[in-house]
């Protein structure tokens, strides 16, 4: 580990505050390119970001984990053994992203918390030691936490956040988690697979507002068989030590789940020192090519209010490398069809328009639908065994082209991919139709469901 906090001030071209995606792919593009560059981190448990620390890929093992358990295998015993891999697999992963940097000669490692003393000037504090860091350009790249829950009894010890519950001890026998978002609904599923009794509650009266009714019924209904209880129009006034009272209601809790969205890591960067502006929730405000309102600093990831994926991260990053060393064309604009993922058991995946928008935007749509076990040509899902779900393209009657899909089976992180390169491409929904897909995969129910749409022979493959 590099550790400078010995020397008082340090000059680079860039400083770079936090390691998530964004920032850790823009040190080392611009590293390797013969820029000086220091990279700022608070904790050394979040080499390499929240991703791959805390957030998508410890619960996407831990959801795997707990799907894997069988009704004999004691729930604490698999509990255990799942978190001890996870922890084995993420200590690889945050040593790994370390290495990748720290190899690079012109980038500095920094281990200590920034805040800005002026638009080009940041202090780090590292215990007693502090340090001036000068650059020409500073990219905020502090992301976002968990949100607090505001009500009597939500310090107590045994409420959690994302973070917190995945290291639970020992596994909770009555778990409630407070909000019914696609975090709330992950853990669900995932602490339901290890044997926990889970109740969500969410003060909404509508369960998964932004997805159709039919795919809103269909998860709900599979939460239900696995033993999920979800209860809507549940305000929380309090957590006593064992139990969550919402609107009037008591529910028994071993342990309690805060997953009612994140909040901006901006309140201790001395934005105000820089004159940097931030919205009225805390993230910091930018333009289209990410930059802030002081000229020389930018905000990437999830910090910037922008939609809080890996992937997205991944992209800002290109944009302010094509500001810092391209022509400075690219921009969020350029962005289309971004698909997303709540990994439920089997994943619920989507890209652009629901049916419900679709309509409400005018001119003739069209609807394919298509519940995942009643799909011939797509015998993958009952080799696994897994047959819930569905999958539903939504069409432009008058082009042709994929408004938008949900795709809810095995593989639909990987297919959902596919329909959205096909919607930036312009491809059709007859040439997805008639696409030739590996077998037995999950993307040649695509062949299958969109059959019902498009009448056979409108659209012929290219030569």
């Amino acid at each position: 580990m590099t550790h400078r906090a010995e020397v008082n001030e340090l000059s680079v071209d860039v400083a770079v505050i936090g390691w998530g995606k964004a920032g850790k792919t823009l040190a080392g593009a611009l590293g390797r390119a013969g820029r000086r560059v220091a990279l700022v981190e608070r904790s050394p448990q979040m080499y390499g970001g929240t991703c791959i620390n805390v957030a998508c890929v410890p619960t996407k093992a831990l959801v795997h984990r707990s799907s894997m358990r069988r009704k004999d295998d004691d729930p604490q015993t698999w509990f255990t053994a799942s978190v001890e891999e996870r922890d084995a697999l993420i200590g690889k992963l945050n040593a790994k992203n370390h290495a990748m940097l720290d190899v690079v000669d012109t980038v500095t490692l920094i281990d200590g918390a920034a805040r800005f003393v002026g638009p080009h000037e940041v202090e780090v504090s590292a215990g007693a030691d502090r340090l001036r860091v000068t650059a020409e350009t500073i990219v905020i790249n502090t992301g976002t936490e968990p949100a607090h829950l505001e009500v009597p009894g939500a310090d107590r010890d045994h409420v959690h956040d994302s973070t917190t519950l995945q290291h639970v001890d020992p596994l909770p026998k009555r778990l409630v988690i407070v909000g019914a978002g696609y975090v709330g609904l992950e853990f669900a599923g995932m602490f339901a697979g290890f044997g926990s009794q889970v109740t969500v509650l969410d003060r909404n009266e509508r369960f998964m507002a932004r997805e159709d009714d039919d795919v809103a019924d269909g998860v709900r209904a599979l939460l239900e068989e696995r033993g999920v209880r979800l209860v809507l129009g549940a305000g929380v006034e309090q957590i006593t030590e064992d139990q969550v009272i919402a609107s009037g209601e008591a529910y028994d809790a071993d342990a309690v789940l805060v997953a009612t969205g994140r909040t901006p890591v901006t309140r201790d960067l001395g934005l105000d020192a820089a004159g940097v502006e931030t919205d009225d929730r805390g993230y910091v405000r930018v333009d289209e090519h990410l930059r802030t309102t002081v000229p020389g600093v930018f905000a990437v990831g999830d910090v910037n209010g922008g939609p809080q994926f890996t992937y997205v991260s991944l992209d800002d990053h290109r944009i302010v490398l094509d500001q810092l060393t391209g022509d400075g064309s690219r921009t969020t604009a350029d962005r289309v069809a971004v698909p997303m993922t709540t990994f439920l058991t089997p994943p619920l995946s989507r890209v652009g328009l629901d049916e419900t928008r679709a309509r409400e935007r005018g001119g003739p749509v069209l609807v394919a639908t298509k519940a995942v076990a009643d799909i011939a040509a797509m015998p993958r899902p009952k080799l696994l065994g897994e047959t819930h779900g569905l999958i539903k393209v939504i069409v432009d009657g008058e082009t042709d082209l994929v408004l938008g899909a949900t795709v809810w089976c095995t593989d639909s992180q990987e297919v959902i991919n596919l329909v959205a390169l096909a919607m930036r491409a312009g491809v059709t929904a007859g040439r997805l139709r008639d696409g030739v897909w590996t077998h037995p995969s999950s993307t040649e129910a695509l062949n299958e469901v969109l059959g019902g749409l498009v009448p056979l022979g409108e659209a012929r493959p290219r030569r």
